[in-house]
């Protein structure tokens, strides 16, 4: 087995990556046959073995259904709980099919953090365990963004240094990859330690085999990284002078030779935005943590502009391009007084008619600095090209989205549009327009799935017991669900396909090997007041502190502000002997190591924490949810979406609104049991979940555990397992209470 590095999001031709295996096949052509090849659960028990596991019947099931999947070009939907070993489920037939086909596969995250997992760990395992028993050994790759690799053009000299508060600081929000790699030292100690960890990252650069900022260690902040690294629109392209050093385009190279390729949702993102080049050539499309690929696809299509954006971009093309910014500073000026006068929230009918002056004036006057720094004769000196590129991607970016939000899209409502000002990603910001997608759905369908088979799976994929929400978000119609009962299309040698023909899916749910209603209760405070918007009512804290003082700590609170998790820690370290953590208080890894090593503590957040938190044992005997995490009402795109499915005969309420609350309810009360041994209780305090009509659409989307409306029961089990824990047996203490 070949480590193949990591190729990313560059500017790559919309028409597909040049360079594919000379032993590649269009996908017009019929791939080959798989007679006398092992059968996939041969393949599935090897790789089991070599990972000294055992074999689980979900996982089995889930590696037969993407192996006949792939056979039969279907879309699957499989939905694979936690425990099931998901991961050898989808890898092993991955790596077979691209190794007997000819056919590369990409495998997609939903973070780099399980990109570097499966690419790490799990990948090359499979691709160790499955080699003999087939023709060649599987070639695998790593493909990432742009900015995650080192440019040893920057590093040379060849760009000017970055001035803090750069366009894409201002207007895309944090830099790209800053929740997997949180801030370091530099972040908050200043210039002194920021110069230091530019000068180790120098160093680095010329010893590194990668240019992967992952493979730098210890990680430095975000602030030391932009110093030596470019975005895909501020690279030099062909035209720079160490070309062949470039660590992006190697590990692109990389990429087109592999058979297998992992990347992350982002990378799909900017595929499904009509850059398909970002992407190598694939036949085979696998998504894990699909249940985020919608949300990640709208993210990477949401623009922002602001007075502060069109000031950073001027200065660049004056400092860089030597150019005279008179109209553009006047047309910064000009939006700037208009959105002083503008309410926040979202712009029904598209801009109003002063704003959409202003951003066109912004839009023409970008287009004239464009033409400006185009230099004379067309081609830049590549030894003072840097600072030029920087400030043409700059400008560019700015006209595109300026283009954009006066365009047709956002006056007929296909794009959503709101002013937005305050505080921004906890700096203080200027107001600020943003335009995002009403629904991706058909840019999935159209950039992703059109002409390949895809498999997305997660461990919450049926909201509701019904893959159907998860599957219209993607792009999957309902007429083209596929039933156990009907007849499975052709094979690959007997059907060769139209690239552009409509594929059928199907949605499998292979279950967990956890016994949830034995395991786990889920109780439902139905006694408490309906939590309203002014933050955690007393009730509300008085249960917080039974629960959690009968559960001893161990105690993961999870809540739908973070105004509510400061409120609840602050009213906690009061009232508990136990130590209570809040996010925000460390590094969001510092705090989830501390809640795990120490059995007694608590530890409160938001967000971050209702997905991907992995604490198995008795550290986490508890899960509070404080209420159902409904989309805030004033929340632009979700309102619009919901608006647009009232208006066209459905319920606006139920296919937005509660499928979101039922995406993060399945996640978070998915925190409790990680293991076969884990026990505990999942606590609701918000009586809707017990009285409220859509309160069983959501119990649905929920692992089956064993479920009470009654404290007292939750309480003592909760106190059970203490005492279980601190007699050191938890393992064997039931959370359901006897008959």
């Amino acid at each position: 087995m070949t480590a193949r590095p990591d190729p990313d999001p560059s500017e790559s031709p919309a028409d597909g990556v040049p360079g594919t295996r000379p032993s590649e096949r269009s996908s017009s052509e019929a791939a080959p046959g798989t007679a006398g090849a092992p059968p996939v659960l041969q393949l599935l028990d090897q790789a089991v073995g070599a990972l000294g596991g055992r074999p689980r019947e979900g996982q089995q099931q889930m590696a037969s259904a993407v192996a006949q999947a792939i056979e039969h070009r279907e879309h699957l939907l499989v939905q694979a709980g936690t425990g099931t070993g998901k991961s050898l489920g989808y890898l092993v037939p991955a790596v077979r099919h691209a190794v007997l086909a000819d056919e590369r596969v990409v495998v997609s995250t939903a973070t780099l953090a399980l990109q570097r997992q499966v690419m790490t760990r799990d990948l090359p395992l499979v691709a160790q365990a499955v080699t003999p028993s087939l023709p060649r050994e599987p070639q695998i790759a790593l493909l990432k963004g742009w900015h995650n690799y080192v440019c040893a053009q920057k590093v040379a000299g060849g760009y000017p240094q970055d001035e803090p508060g750069t366009l894409f600081d201002a207007a895309f929000g944090e830099a790209p990859g800053a929740a997997d790699h949180p801030g370091g030292e530099a972040d908050r100690d200043g210039a002194g330690t920021l110069g230091r960890q530019v000068v180790r990252l120098r160093e680095w650069a010329q010893e590194t085999a990668t240019g992967d900022r992952d493979d730098c260690v210890p990680g430095v902040s975000d602030r030391a990284w932009r110093q030596v690294s470019v975005t895909a629109m501020e690279c030099l392209g062909p035209r720079c002078p160490m070309i062949e050093e470039c660590f992006p385009e190697q590990a692109r190279a990389r990429a087109r030779e592999a058979d297998v390729v992992v990347t992350n949702h982002a990378m799909l993102g900017i595929a499904a935005g009509g850059s398909p080049g970002v992407l190598p050539e694939h036949e085979v499309l696998v998504v894990d943590e699909a249940h985020e690929l919608a949300e990640r696809v709208t993210a990477q299509a949401t623009v922002e502009l602001s007075a502060v954006s069109i000031e950073q971009a001027a200065r660049l093309a004056r400092r860089h391009g030597g150019v005279l910014t008179t109209d553009l500073d006047a047309a910064g000026q000009g939006l700037g007084a208009v959105l002083a006068g503008l309410p926040e929230g979202r712009l029904r009918g598209g801009l109003p008619a002063d704003v959409a002056m202003a951003v066109d004036a912004v839009r023409d006057a970008a287009r004239g600095l464009m033409t400006a720094l185009r230099p004379e004769g067309g081609t830049p000196d590549p030894a003072a090209g840097g600072g030029l590129k920087l400030a043409t991607s700059a400008v560019l970016a700015l006209f595109e989205i300026a283009e954009r939000m006066g365009g047709d899209a956002a006056q007929d409502g296909r794009d959503v549009l709101w002013c937005a000002r305050g505080e921004q990603h906890g700096r203080p910001g200027a107001t600020r327009l943003h335009g995002a997608p009403l629904a991706v759905s058909g840019l999935v369908r159209s950039h992703l799935l059109t002409g390949r088979t895809a498999v997305l799976t997660s461990a919450t994929l049926a909201l509701g017991g019904s893959f159907l929400p998860l599957a219209r978000a993607v792009g999957l119609d309902p007429e083209e669900l596929r039933g156990d009962a009907d007849e499975a299309p052709p094979a690959r040698a007997a059907a060769p396909p139209d690239p552009q023909a409509v594929r059928p899916w199907r949605g499998l749910d292979v279950g967990s090997p956890f016994d949830y209603p034995r395991s786990a209760i889920l109780y439902v405070a139905k006694h408490l007041s309906t939590p309203g918007r002014g933050g955690t009512a007393t009730d509300q804290l008085d249960e917080i502190e039974a629960l959690v003082r009968a559960a001893g700590g161990a105690t993961l609170g999870l809540f739908s502000s973070r105004r509510g998790a400061e409120a609840a820690t602050e009213a906690m370290r009061e009232r508990l002997p136990f130590p209570v953590l809040c996010q925000g208080d460390d590094q969001l890894p510092t705090l989830v190591r501390a809640f795990q090593e120490d059995e007694p503590t608590c530890l409160f957040g938001t967000l971050s924490l209702w997905q991907g938190v992995d604490v198995p044992g008795p550290a986490c005997r508890l899960v509070l949810i404080d209420r159902i995490p409904f989309p805030r009402p004033d929340d632009p795109v979700r309102s619009a979406r919901a608006e647009s499915v009232d208006s066209a005969g459905g319920n606006g309420f139920m296919a937005v609104s509660a499928t979101h609350a039922a995406l993060l309810l399945a996640q978070g009360s998915g925190r409790l049991v990680r293991s076969d041994t884990d026990r505990g209780v999942v606590a609701v305090l918000d009586p809707r979940l017990a009285t409220a009509r859509y309160g069983a659409f959501l119990t649905r989307s929920m692992p089956p555990f064993w479920t009470t409306t009654d404290p007292a029961v939750a309480r003592g089990a909760l106190t059970r397992l203490a005492g279980a824990a601190r007699a050191g047996v938890a393992d064997a203490a039931p959370a359901v209470p006897g008959p």
